[in-house]
């Protein structure tokens, strides 16, 4: 049984205004669930509270595990299970296995980066987007406020949005 979230959302026209008001309603103890834009906002992500990325770490990972996948695959296929001489060099060198080691650890670091963000980010073929409002893929930017993650009341936080300088307050309800 799905239960409604119920958000108050403040539309602003100029990036700067947003990331002043970000900084205010953090600074009044309003938690912001979600900042919408049409283009990023330099300092965004700091004005947030969020903390860095740890996808780096998982590319260099999934990439290790490629560059070892790689060299084992292939010492097994040409030193051990099917020795094939090839132009007189040893059965396992290394200088060949260049160009596969690296092919096979971009592949899998890249294969393992877009699966760590989609299971990261909650990206799901069948679930619908909750779209705050339209025109923050146009010319507007969006700050969205889950109103049950937050000990204000509703009236408060509109208040508090309006102060800001957003030119709209609006009340949104998802299933």
């Amino acid at each position: 049984m799905a239960t409604a979230s119920n958000f108050i959302v403040g539309v602003y026209g100029d990036d700067d205004i947003v990331l002043k008001a970000v900084k205010n309603l953090r600074t009044s103890g309003v938690k912001i669930h979600e900042v919408f834009s049409p283009f990023p906002i330099h300092g965004i992500d700091e004005a947030l509270g969020y903390k860095h990325s740890r996808l780096p770490k998982a590319a260099f990972m999934f990439g290790a595990l490629g560059f070892s996948l790689a060299l084992i695959m292939q010492f097994w296929m040409m030193g051990y299970d099917w020795q094939m001489i090839i132009g007189g060099k040893n059965f396992a060198s290394l200088p060949p296995f260049v160009p596969v080691t690296f092919e096979l650890t971009v592949l899998l670091s890249a294969l393992g980066m877009v699966g760590t963000f989609m299971v990261a980010s909650d990206l799901k073929p069948y679930k619908k987007p909750k779209i705050f409002d339209v025109r923050i893929t146009d010319d507007k930017h969006v700050v969205a406020i889950n109103l049950a993650e937050n000990k204000l009341s509703k009236e408060e936080i509109s208040h508090l949005i309006a102060g800001t300088g957003a030119e709209e307050v609006n009340e949104k309800s998802f299933e």
